[in-house]
């Protein structure tokens, strides 16, 4: 019986001290991460947005669709809408989820198309995140455009090999459209 206490005392004692250490490590790195996402985000909406001269990571509006937040960070030049950006994502790809940011402007189309994060087959589906799957947006009209792949009538080329991914990339997008479109008025006065 005196054995199982001092084993119990000695388990107790490195449980304890990994728990502080833990926490004290969570303490520590939490200022950083935040601000490397922070900087993640801003350097995605340089990258989708059409020109602005306000801070879009701090002029958003939000809505409750489909039981999740759909966060719209709003452009303005001279104090004029000039775009706006979303995330979105899709769990739907072939190595699981997809995020994006989209960027669009305030002409009716999308500006740019930036994938943040994505567990793709290396060499295939990886491939939606470079040239030429992701310029295929640019300039595209938001009304009009059918957010597809070509194999599903759509208007968009699928990644040769990676049909998937591709079909989840336009799936994500055309989600995060379908959100602006409801509510496109609202967005273009955020920030007035």
């Amino acid at each position: 019986m005196k054995e199982i206490l001092k084993l119990l005392a000695a388990l107790t004692i490195i449980s304890s001290g990994a728990g502080l250490l833990l926490a004290y490590t969570n303490k520590v790195t939490a200022g950083p991460i935040a601000a490397a996402r922070q900087k993640e985000t801003t350097e995605a909406l340089k990258a989708v947005l059409p020109d602005f001269d306000n801070d879009p990571a701090d002029c958003t509006c939000s809505f409750e669709e489909g039981g999740r937040t759909w966060a719209f960070h709003v452009a303005r030049k001279a104090g004029r809408f000039s775009g706006a950006a979303f995330q979105t994502s899709s769990s739907k790809g072939y190595g699981g989820e997809i995020s994006l940011m989209v960027g669009l402007s305030a002409t009716g189309t999308v500006n740019s198309v930036r994938v943040l994060t994505q567990h793709e087959t290396p060499g295939l589906g990886t491939k939606v995140a470079e040239e030429p799957f992701k310029s295929q947006f640019n300039g595209k009209p938001i009304e009009g455009t059918v957010w597809a792949v070509k194999k599903d009538n759509g208007h968009f080329d699928a990644v040769t090999g990676a049909t998937i991914s591709s079909r989840a990339v336009l799936e994500a997008v055309r989600n995060g459209l379908d959100v602006y479109r409801r509510h496109a008025a609202e967005i273009a006065r955020t920030g007035e």
